[in-house]
């Protein structure tokens, strides 16, 4: 969703539910229309599509707000919550109200947000010690366990640096449950250019997870694009499945929020998931 009150999300996901798509996001602003109040307005519309943010920016959520908002929108929705989860995109309607602390200290506050985020919903006793968070034991009215166990699934913005020996934001995405791919090459940053591309990055991420001891049994790879915008590339959806995607996040950013653009965007919605003309 690129623009939309709460009452719009939740009639879009309604629109969308019944039009055969598996999961509406919703994008968390700054100062502006919250997305957990919106997908918790969709939530209690609906009763089985997916709910989750795109994205949401770990370094500036403290952790336990984070968990007690997926949570409770977890049990509130019967386990149907996705996290998406990066550093965010820094922009004006940022900077308006926090100053920028530095690339290496929004990673720092990242890894130890979703630690900590995963933490607690397993559980108390829960303690943790880092550099930007402190989290101490307690039993002071604690709330139910997350209907989706350990916790409900976290995918990450995982950049690939074409080039680099070292690729710690690849690492950093393969440790969790998704992966959102994007490509960092001089002046190009965004996702991967063709299915040949996320095809090699596929790899890379599963040596990580072998690595690690973890499989891509349950691992989702998330490509977004826009099937009904005008980049022919977009319409190879089996290209993408065969490089490893799981997911396609039919993005609309290109609209304005206007008549015309929400007219476009309901239109996209009634429309269906798109299929590839392969």
């Amino acid at each position: 969703m690129p623009f939309g009150a709460a009452a719009d999300v939740a009639e879009l996901a309604v629109m969308a539910q019944a039009a055969g798509w598996d999961a509406i996001f919703d994008w968390e602003a700054v100062w502006g229309d919250d997305a957990w109040i919106a997908l918790t307005a969709a939530a209690m519309v609906t009763d089985h599509i997916h709910l989750g943010t795109m994205l949401t920016p770990i370094p500036r959520v403290r952790p336990w707000d984070l968990a007690s908002r997926v949570s409770s929108l977890d049990r509130l929705s019967g386990g149907r919550v996705i996290v998406g989860a990066g550093l965010g995109a820094l922009h004006e309607g940022w900077t308006a109200f926090e100053a920028d602390e530095g690339r290496r200290t929004r990673v720092e506050k990242m890894d130890e947000g979703l630690a900590i985020y995963a933490g607690l919903m397993a559980g108390q006793p829960f303690s943790y010690a880092g550099k930007h968070y402190t989290v101490r034991p307690t039993e002071f009215m604690l709330p139910a366990p997350p209907v989706q166990r350990p916790h409900p699934p976290v995918w990450v913005v995982g950049a690939a640096k074409v080039g680099a020996s070292r690729q710690p934001s690849l690492e950093r995405a393969a440790r969790w449950q998704g992966w959102l791919p994007q490509v960092v090459d001089g002046d190009w940053r965004g996702r991967p250019r063709s299915p040949e591309e996320l095809s090699g990055l596929t790899e890379q991420v599963r040596r990580m997870r072998d690595d690690g001891g973890l499989s891509m049994e349950h691992f989702d790879i998330c490509v977004e694009g826009e099937f009904y915008g005008a980049d022919p590339g977009d319409r190879d959806l089996a290209g993408w499945a065969e490089a490893g995607a799981t997911w396609w996040i039919e993005g609309a950013w290109g609209l304005e929020n206007n008549p015309s653009g929400r007219a476009e965007l309901r239109r996209r919605v009634q429309a269906g998931p798109p299929v590839s003309p392969r």
